[in-house]
């Protein structure tokens, strides 16, 4: 099962990412972009996502994923059960998730180490 630690391992290592709480939230954004938040019991994980995609995510494996919060339907955003993906699998949408909010210059800077 991934933890928060997990992704805050990930997060905190991608260019220009800072973390917050916000409502008992650990966020993480460039910015002020959120693009990857945990929930406060930890077994679900927010990222950003294209938003003409995600229905298509969701249906795929709703096992594991989720459609964001009514409040949250807006952003390009969903949502994911963390017990039902692995590190590999977290690391790479964090990843995703943070090259949305980043200039392309830092995120081909990132590819290029």
């Amino acid at each position: 099962m991934v933890t928060v630690d997990d992704v805050r391992r990930v997060a905190r290592a991608l260019p220009r990412t800072e973390e917050a709480l916000v409502r008992d939230h650990v966020k993480f954004r460039v910015r002020g972009i959120v693009y990857a938040s945990v929930s406060p019991d930890e077994t679900l994980m927010g990222f950003g996502f294209p938003k003409e995609e995600r229905a298509a995510l969701v249906a795929a494996e709703p096992e594991k994923f989720l459609m964001p919060l009514p409040s949250d339907e807006r952003y390009q955003w969903v949502r994911v059960r963390l017990a039902a993906i692995d590190v590999a699998e977290m690391r790479e949408l964090v990843t995703d998730a943070w090259r949305m909010v980043v200039p392309k210059k830092v995120a081909t800077a990132y590819d290029a180490l």
